[in-house]
């Protein structure tokens, strides 16, 4: 079944983050954006993915290495639907581990040609595909091949840049859509971006063509410097995709998916902009905005890392301390507490270190 035809107009999506969405992040994201839509059911986020497993290693590791790398591919209910993301630049275990996600459960297979990261480039993976178009599409028809049994199917999707160096979309994105993607994310940076300049969501109108004329059931989703729900909104509107991937601004905000709930202080874009864009706070009681409070942000700290413990043993704690930044600024004494935190080394240390700031400032 392919999920996404079923997403409603102009969908927001939870971003695959290596070390950040993980489960116990994701969990709190549909716990906490959860509301009641106006036709009685529960929303959230539309869709979330995993962070990316290595497809080889899902095929290669040894039973021990393959529970760990299992561990990054769990999810509950409450997240569906939910893609698992997959990076190889070996077609062969493409579609092994994309059957293997089939098998698993999940509503669908996202292939990683984006990332960065110079460990997974080395392997022919993430940005690295971008120069081996052809490989690029022998994988994604692997995956398709996995991504298929008897009794049905679920869709595979890509997610990429708009190139390696410069700017490559009149040639590197009709390569992926000639394989006909269910859904194809493109961050509007290209690799040598990283990011350090603001995304140029300008450039997903011509994508948005490319898609019309070439695969035009490719759903589009646009990646890149999302502020705020309004602020992906007005994306979409620029750009004319179907919708948008939300990354960086979830950091310390499961609350960001929920209509009405919002953390009292501005996000800002990025400076090297120019225009130093800024999503303000709106202080309108008429809408029903509910501001978290100070101990409402700080007490699910303390449950993220008491869930973080639970479900990821085999993981580093110092994994967790990297939530710690978003949770933890905007308000007085908040480097204090940051610093504090970053001693810790388990979550009893982490409780008691929050709820003495919490007393100590109320004190004051």
């Amino acid at each position: 079944m392919n999920f996404w035809q079923n997403l409603p107009a102009s969908f927001l999506a939870v971003a695959p983050m290596a070390d950040v969405t993980d489960a116990p992040f994701r969990q709190l994201i549909a716990k906490y954006s959860a509301h009641t839509r106006d036709d009685g059911t529960v929303g959230g986020p539309d869709v979330m993915w995993t962070e990316f497993v290595a497809a080889d290693g899902l095929v290669r590791a040894t039973p021990e290495g393959k529970q760990k790398l299992l561990a990054d591919l769990m999810y509950t209910a409450a997240e569906r639907p939910i893609v698992a993301q997959l990076f190889s630049s070996t077609p062969e275990h493409m579609e092994q581990a994309a059957a293997l996600c089939l098998e698993l459960g999940f509503d669908g297979v996202d292939i990683n040609m984006g990332c960065p990261d110079r460990s997974i480039e080395k392997q022919g993976c993430g940005s690295a595909m971008i120069k081996h178009p052809e490989s690029a599409v022998a994988v994604i028809q692997a995956a398709k091949r996995g991504a298929m049994s008897e009794r049905g199917g679920i869709p595979v999707s890509v997610k990429t840049r708009l190139g390696y160096n410069h700017d490559q979309v009149e040639d590197w994105i009709p390569h992926l859509l000639q394989a006909a993607p269910a859904a194809l994310t493109v961050h509007a940076r290209t690799r040598k971006d990283m990011s350090k300049v603001p995304a140029r969501w300008e450039r997903l109108i011509r994508v948005r063509e490319l898609r019309d004329s070439l695969s035009p059931d490719t759903l589009l989703l646009g990646n890149g410097d999302v502020l705020s729900r309004a602020d992906a909104k007005d994306k979409i509107a620029v750009a004319g995709v179907d919708g948008v991937m939300v990354g960086r601004a979830l950091f310390g905000n499961p609350w960001f998916f929920h209509p009405s709930k919002r953390l009292p202080h501005k996000l800002v874009a990025l400076p090297t902009s120019g225009v130093n864009r800024e999503e303000l706070i709106v202080e309108d009681a008429a809408v029903g905005v509910k501001y978290i409070t100070l101990a409402e942000r700080l007490h699910v700290l303390v449950e993220h890392t008491y869930s973080f413990v639970e479900l990821l043993p085999h993981k580093s704690f110092n994994v967790m301390k990297k939530h710690y930044k978003g949770y933890v600024n905007g308000f007085p004494r908040a480097a204090e507490l940051r610093a504090s935190l970053m001693q810790a080394s388990n979550p009893i240390d982490v409780e008691t270190i929050v709820e003495d700031f919490l007393t100590d400032i109320e004190q004051m």
